[in-house]
Formats: structure tokens, C-alpha cells, sequence
């Protein structure tokens, strides 16, 4: 029974790092930057692969400068294979939903950076990523992103992704 609850109980950290991306997203900037890198230090380079890749993810959104970003993008797609490949059970399906966004928002980084060949690579990862995306909200969005930033690199129109046309928003 104990170990149910446990099972079941929240995670302090994911909740923690959610409080902090509302403080960002309420226009916060600096402020959550702050929080971040402050549970970065708390949870350190060898904490738990899922709290690391979902805390680099975020502190990326919080970065000025495009090499620093990219390099919180790295960091979040290193934790995310390592969780994939070693981390705790479970963690490699919780992961897997998120390299479509990683490698977006890796591709968005390069394409700031001006290197377009490592923008298209990443965006190619992307994709073939996506079908492991739910057909919710966030999948849509995520796929949406997809889609618009191939038009920016000249790739095919919407329609012609391997998922599918890009869903239309629901009514």
C-alpha cells in the first residue's frame, strides 16, 4: 500500500520547476531565470535525468542570448537520452513524447544562430519524432511549430508532413 502512494504522490521537483514556468510565463523573465538555476543547483549534474531534461528545457525559454539557449537545449536533449536509455523506470516513455519539441526547439536555436544545415537536421528529427506526440492540444501545437518552421526553411507545405495535414484548430 506504501508503495502505491508513492507511487502516486506527486513530484516535488516537476511541480516545483511548473510553479516557476507560470512565474515565467506571467512575464517574469529574470525572476524565473533565478528560480531555475536555483533547482539546477539543487538537483546538480547528476540528479534525476527527467527533473534535468524538463528544467534545461525551461531554463533555455529563459535565456537572452541564442548560443546560451542552445546550450540549455543541448543540456535537455542529453538528459532526455539519458533518461531514455538508463534512467528511472518509466522514464523512457515519459521522455519519448518530448524529442519532438527538443529537437524544435534545438532547430529554432540554430536557425538564431544562422546554421541553417543544423536547423534543417534537427527539424528532420523532429518530425520523425512526432508521431509519438497524443492528438491533444500540446501535440498539435508541438506538430503546428513543426510545420511552420519547415516553411521557414523552404521545406514542404503543410499537408505534406508525415503525421498528416496539421490538425485544424477544435471549435
Amino acid at each position: 500500500m506504501v508503495e502505491r502512494q508513492e507511487q502516486a504522490a506527486p513530484d516535488g521537483v516537476l511541480t516545483r520547476i511548473g510553479q516557476v514556468v507560470m512565474l515565467h510565463h506571467g512575464g517574469d523573465r529574470e525572476e524565473a531565470r533565478r528560480r531555475l538555476l536555483d533547482l539546477w543547483t539543487e538537483i546538480g549534474q547528476d540528479g534525476d535525468p527527467l527533473h534535468r531534461c524538463t528544467l534545461a528545457h525551461y531554463l533555455a525559454d529563459t535565456q537572452d542570448d541564442p548560443s546560451d539557449e542552445l546550450a540549455w537545449d543541448l543540456r535537455a536533449l542529453s538528459a532526455a537520452q539519458e533518461a531514455a536509455h538508463g534512467g528511472p523506470d518509466g522514464a523512457s516513455g515519459a521522455v519519448r513524447g518530448f524529442y519532438p519539441s527538443l529537437h524544435l526547439n534545438l532547430a529554432a536555436d540554430y536557425v538564431k544562430l544562422g546554421r541553417t544545415e543544423a536547423a534543417r537536421s534537427h527539424l528532420r528529427r523532429a518530425r520523425g519524432a512526432a508521431g509519438a506526440l497524443a492528438d491533444d492540444s500540446y501535440g498539435d501545437g508541438v506538430r503546428a511549430a513543426i510545420s511552420r518552421l519547415a516553411l521557414h526553411l523552404g521545406g514542404p507545405p503543410p499537408g505534406d508532413e508525415p503525421w498528416g495535414p496539421t490538425p485544424r484548430p477544435r471549435a
